[in-house]
């Protein structure tokens, strides 16, 4: 069932050296000509989570129900939506990537999943150490709580599950352009289908099945219980994340498989 994928990561691991090349100048397009530099990279996530602690914290001084892992809003928004920004980001450009490298690819036989694992490398360089430094600025409320360091692990999946899932969107984009216009549709929705903007609670008990639709609910919710409570994510979180990993890989090995001979010329 996953021997294509297999074969792909197999050839992945032995072009590794070319793999942290073509990220460093993935990074290094997105502020080349800026005087800025890599202030640009960070800038935009960052005044975007400033701006929910200033409005629903400091100014509204919101806060939410008993049954929130914490009362203040623009904290509990900092967390799931940083967490969605960096899965929109690596599987929009992981989608794209094909479509960009079409020449490269019709010139070198290189594997495919070089160019969807650069877009989410170089996503990942960006975003994840926004939500490490989240951990000793969210640690006080909870004195360091053990649970904080599951953000780690979260991580690393999250970076799993965003690479599977862009670069199947990659072949499903490369075979039939609309795929793009809709995903982007789709992760403009789906912020509203998962516990970023409100506590799984307040969402209605016979529809609460529907957020487990969305693959980025069950990071969220551990990231929220890592850094909100610091307690380590229940283990639902763990199993629904790893399950949807799984339908992932099986469905991008099974594409890779189909698409091998066809792929080049859809680009």
């Amino acid at each position: 069932m996953f021997a294509s994928l297999t074969a792909e990561c197999g050839q992945l691991w032995r072009l590794r050296g070319l793999l942290a090349v073509l990220t460093r100048r993935e990074i290094g397009a997105r502020f080349a000509g800026s005087a800025g530099g890599l202030l640009w990279v960070w800038l935009p996530p960052l005044l975007t989570v400033a701006s929910y602690y200033l409005v629903f914290d400091v100014v509204f001084g919101m806060r939410l129900g008993g049954q929130a892992p914490t009362t203040r809003v623009g904290t509990y928004l900092i967390v799931g939506m940083l967490a969605w920004m960096a899965f929109a980001d690596a599987a929009q450009r992981g989608m794209n990537s094909l479509l960009e490298a079409g020449g490269m690819l019709q010139k070198n036989p290189l594997p495919p999943g070089l160019f969807p694992a650069r877009a989410v490398l170089a996503s990942g360089v960006v975003f994840a150490p926004l939500v490490v430094a989240l951990i000793p600025l969210y640690a006080g409320a909870h004195h360091f709580g053990p649970g904080v360091w599951a953000v780690i692990p979260l991580l690393a999946l999250q970076g799993v599950l965003s690479f599977l899932a862009g670069y199947l969107l990659a072949i499903l984009a490369a075979a039939l352009r609309d795929v793009v216009q809709v995903v982007g549709v789709l992760l403009s929705l789906g912020v509203f289908l998962s516990p970023v903007l409100f506590p799984v609670t307040m969402f209605p008990a016979g529809w609460r099945w529907l957020l487990w639709l969305n693959p980025m609910t069950a990071p969220i919710l551990g990231y929220q219980s890592a850094l909100l409570q610091g307690a380590w994510p229940a283990w639902p979180v763990w199993a629904v994340l790893l399950a949807w990993i799984g339908v992932l890989a099986a469905l991008l090995s099974l594409a890779i498989g189909r698409s091998r001979d066809q792929l080049v010329d859809w680009l």
